[in-house]
């Protein structure tokens, strides 16, 4: 598609972060999400396990506590009750655009539990439950004639001066055009970075270029050496990105055994406790993997709420139902990122982030599970409501001036230029790490 020159809003990434930040933006507004791949090539939509409500306002302790246990303590508490108060409205909101939760026999929501939670507060679709969602929020905004999605387009720059976001460059992939286009507000929605890692559980695509970029203009980050390890994810003796295999099956049942088959650890503990475990074990018994096992979850519920993980192991030549799966720990979640606040607002005007894209704080040092959805759902709509607030068009001669600034010769190699990106984004975690270690 041809892109025009000038759009209200620019949203890089078309993940639930980006697609609920539209969805929050007046009608009359013409928004612009852009993304590398198709839109379904965000890890929103890989998504297993569930989304955290708060069950009722007994739970609202031990879901904060559980929160600030798995973060280490590191969290942010206003990000963290913001997240936790506004809960029970986004679940209804996602139920009104047609997300299928399950459901108790009486009608209720069913929730299950995962590592780390005191008790289950996590609704969900089967074992697909960010594919439910996000496919529920791209229909919505295919229906919204005033917001445009143009797949295979790169951000590969931000146009700025004197600290003011004025819009973005970009190269589209399928006819080579670069783009530079204006904007009054820049909402940074694009994922994680686990393409910079050999094993993960992301898309490929997802290498931190909003990341890279931020640091290359100034903007602050915070935290980028925060890295999450999912314990249990299908061991595979080729590269590139592996299967994850939801905790909830762990939450529903399913053990963790060593190479005699032997349980070894709580598996409802918090993500990096488990991998810890896992990682112990696979040391003692020399092996690559730990074992898996969803026998003791009965055959009924397994087909009923895990039939993704039932046919991949199918796939993969695993019977579930017959024997144990060879699971091993990989890079899953980015909790660090570009500062933000409660409302998405980054250290550079007109330039905002949320999603996995962003640190807020409210995960600390390690995400509880299913607070990723949450998370950026809720702080998504937050941006959104904060840019129509404070709506301010840009001025035409800045922006015009930042352009002519721009070195057009560092865009003449995009492929060379990302991965110069992710060049950045490694040696920026190294130093994080040397400076401040992650345990």
């Amino acid at each position: 598609m041809e892109l025009d020159k000038y759009y209200d809003v620019i949203i890089v990434g078309a993940g639930v972060a980006g697609l609920n930040c539209a969805l929050n933006l007046p009608r009359d507004r013409k928004i612009l999400i852009i993304c590398k791949d198709t839109p379904d090539k965000s890890d929103s939509y890989l998504a297993q396990g569930g989304i955290c409500r708060l069950v009722d306002e007994a739970d609202y302790q031990g879901y904060f506590d559980d929160t600030m246990r798995a973060g280490h303590y590191e969290n942010n508490p206003a990000t963290v009750d913001c997240m936790i108060r506004n809960s029970q409205a986004l679940i209804d909101d996602l139920i009104a655009c047609g997300v299928r939760f399950a459901r108790c026999d009486d009608g209720s929501l069913a929730y299950t539990r995962e590592g780390g939670h005191s008790r289950p507060r996590i609704c969900f679709h089967e074992d697909c439950t960010g594919r439910e969602i996000t496919t529920h929020l791209m229909q919505k905004v295919r229906a919204c004639p005033n917001i445009f999605i143009a797949p295979y387009v790169t951000m590969v720059d931000i146009i700025e001066d004197n600290n003011e976001c004025y819009g973005i460059v970009a190269k589209d992939s399928k006819n080579g055009k670069l783009y530079r286009l204006y904007a009054d507000y820049t909402v940074l929605a694009s994922g994680g970075l686990g393409g910079v890692f050999e094993n993960s559980t992301n898309f490929r695509i997802l290498t931190g270029d909003a990341l890279a970029i931020s640091l290359n203009h100034g903007v602050a980050v915070d935290h980028i050496n925060y890295i999450q390890i999912h314990p249990t994810t299908l061991y595979s003796k080729t590269k590139g990105r592996r299967f994850l295999i939801s905790e909830s099956v762990r939450g529903e049942g399913a053990v963790l055994l060593d190479k005699n088959f032997n349980r070894f650890c709580d598996e409802l503990q918090p993500r990096d406790v488990v991998t810890k475990h896992i990682r112990e074990q696979m040391a003692k018994d020399g092996t690559k993997h730990v074992w898996l096992d969803m026998r003791p979850i009965p055959r009924e519920e397994v087909l009923k709420h895990f039939p993704t993980i039932v046919q991949r192991c199918l796939d993969e030549g695993y019977d579930v139902f017959r024997e144990c799966i060879p699971v091993v720990p990989s890079q899953h979640y980015f909790m660090g990122g570009i500062r933000s606040d409660l409302e998405g607002r980054t250290t550079m005007h007109r330039l905002y982030a949320v999603g996995e894209t962003c640190c807020n704080g409210v995960h600390g040092a390690n995400r509880l599970a299913s607070n990723s959805l949450l998370e950026s759902l809720i702080f998504a709509k937050r941006a959104a409501q904060d840019i129509q607030g404070s709506y301010k068009r840009i001025n035409f001669e800045d922006a015009e001036r930042a352009e002519r600034a721009l070195d057009l010769d560092k865009y003449a190699n995009v492929p060379a230029l990302l991965k110069s990106y992710k060049g950045i984004v490694l040696k920026a975690i190294e130093e994080a790490e040397r400076e401040q270690p992650h345990n």
